[in-house]
């Protein structure tokens, strides 16, 4: 059973994993419409990725015996200056995520929750490889600059991530 301060938690990580996903689609709608589809791409798999994340979520807190409480999501921004200021907000956001998944640690640590805190822990490695994958994409951009020939090979490049893979919910 959940103590109601780490159920809560819980429950807010759903929600930012969902934004998470929400703005990564966007990002990815916006980078389509410029016709760099390989970014395009590359960020629809990270929202899908952000998906499973909340699906994660969600499913944890059915195992404990928790209530999954589903909040409103905020609509994500729609529109950005160039590929570098949508990438430099992406790594933003994934700090905000880690920083967040790690007061959640805090708080199942605080609580004597150590189900959680073990659960928690493959979010605290995924977001290193978050943090990582997206400096190298902006060390990449920035290498770049105003080049759109380097730019569009780059996008050439970014259509090859692989999607990440479906999970079936928790039986």
């Amino acid at each position: 059973m959940l103590k109601t301060e780490v159920e809560d938690a819980l429950n807010l990580q759903l929600n930012r994993e969902i934004f998470s996903a929400y703005l990564y689609f966007s990002m990815s709608a916006w980078l389509g419409s410029r016709n760099l589809t390989g970014f395009s791409h590359w960020m629809y798999a990270q929202g899908v990725e952000e998906l499973t994340h909340s699906q994660k979520f969600y499913d944890y807190i059915q195992q404990r015996g928790g209530t999954v409480r589903l909040s409103a999501v905020e609509a994500p921004k729609a529109a950005w200056e160039s590929p570098l200021a949508l990438f430099e907000e992406t790594l933003e956001h994934e700090v905000f995520v880690t920083g967040s998944i790690n007061a959640l640690v805090d708080i199942a640590r605080d609580a004597s929750d150590h189900a959680t805190g073990i659960f928690l822990q493959w979010f605290v490695t995924e977001q290193v490889e978050e943090e990582e994958s997206v400096e190298q994409v902006l060390q990449r951009l920035r290498l770049v600059g105003d080049n759109p020939s380097a730019l569009l090979m780059m996008d050439r490049e970014m259509a090859g991530r692989a999607m990440p893979a479906a999970t079936a919910p928790v039986e």
